[in-house]
């Protein structure tokens, strides 16, 4: 039984080390026929002065060096919901490093796992702020563990969807109050978000607001690292094989937004380069299917009226 168990063992290792070999030479391939049209040196100055910015998900990672970057634009507020209050002031004294200051940045509460703390953030900052320019829906949940929410909900469906969806319903009527026909107001997804930002693009297209969303690489994010069981080691492992710095990141999601040399409405973008995403999440009836499954959930859960 020992020698099976060794002999298992040692199979899983093997296979798992083959796998990531030749995933890593496919995603060398697939990398060499996608150029980074925007690496870190060639990222440029934007001017953001007068802007109010939202980015969730900003603490660890990619949101991070999102962050960094967002502040050194001089925008005029930079609202950055955490539910962790100590990594929300670490993240201060980062910018305050890099940066020689974080006055224009701002931590507010707020934890995705929660909906009522989500429809308290946006009732606060309607209430208190009133105006917003851009809002980067960056923030993410990966687990291999049935988790559930506060709401009783599977943690990746509240966390990665259902709560961004919220939080922007929430907020469109700001974001069309604060836009203009030559300076439209952006709301940038992760790639997990595609449909729903696709739906927003076609919804509000008169109204003076762009929806886009973006693949930031592959990146070895605190969300990979959390995972402890042999599957996450296994995506760690190859992680460490093919990944990108948190800042390539961070241009990989901001670029398609501040360019004004891009339409990014409607649009998906893969390392700053427009790409057509799976076909399905192009079809109109798909999309139509999940907005109405989502503000219906919302509205059993008491958080949406129709």
């Amino acid at each position: 039984m020992e020698y099976f168990h060794i002999f298992s063992s040692g199979l899983i290792v093997t296979l798992s080390t083959v796998f990531v070999f030749f995933l890593k030479k496919y995603l060398e391939f697939k990398d060499s026929q996608i150029s980074k049209a925007v690496p870190i040196d060639k990222f440029g100055k934007y001017d953001l002065s007068g802007k109010v910015i939202i980015l969730t998900g900003a603490t660890d990672g990619i949101g991070k060096e999102m962050a960094r970057l967002l502040s050194s634009f001089n925008p005029k507020r930079l609202i950055i919901p955490a539910r962790n209050k100590q990594k929300g002031i670490n993240l201060l004294n980062y910018i305050k490093n890099k940066n020689g200051s974080s006055d224009n940045v701002e931590i507010w509460d707020i934890d995705l796992a929660d909906l009522q703390s989500v429809v308290d953030f946006a009732d606060k900052f309607i209430r208190e702020v009133g105006e917003l320019h851009m809002l980067f829906n960056n923030a993410g949940l990966f687990n291999l563990d049935n988790i559930r929410t506060k709401d009783n909900l599977e943690s990746h469906l509240q966390v990665n969807h259902l709560a961004p969806f919220l939080l922007t319903i929430k907020l469109l009527d700001t974001l069309k109050k604060s836009a203009t026909p030559d300076s439209p107001s952006k709301i940038s997804f992760t790639s997990s978000n595609i449909m729903i930002s696709n739906e927003i693009a076609h919804r509000y297209q008169n109204s003076n607001i762009t929806s886009s969303s973006a693949h930031p690489g592959l990146i070895n994010t605190q969300m990979i690292k959390s995972n402890d069981s042999l599957i996450g080691k296994i995506i760690i492992k190859f992680v460490k094989y093919h990944t990108e710095s948190w800042e390539q990141g961070a241009v990989n999601m901001l670029y398609p937004v501040l360019s004004s040399n891009i339409n990014d409405n409607g649009n998906y973008f893969d390392k700053c380069v427009e790409r057509e995403p799976n076909k399905i999440t192009l079809d109109e009836e798909m999309r139509e299917i999940l907005w109405d499954f989502s503000v219906d959930l919302l509205t059993e859960k008491g958080y949406f009226q129709k």
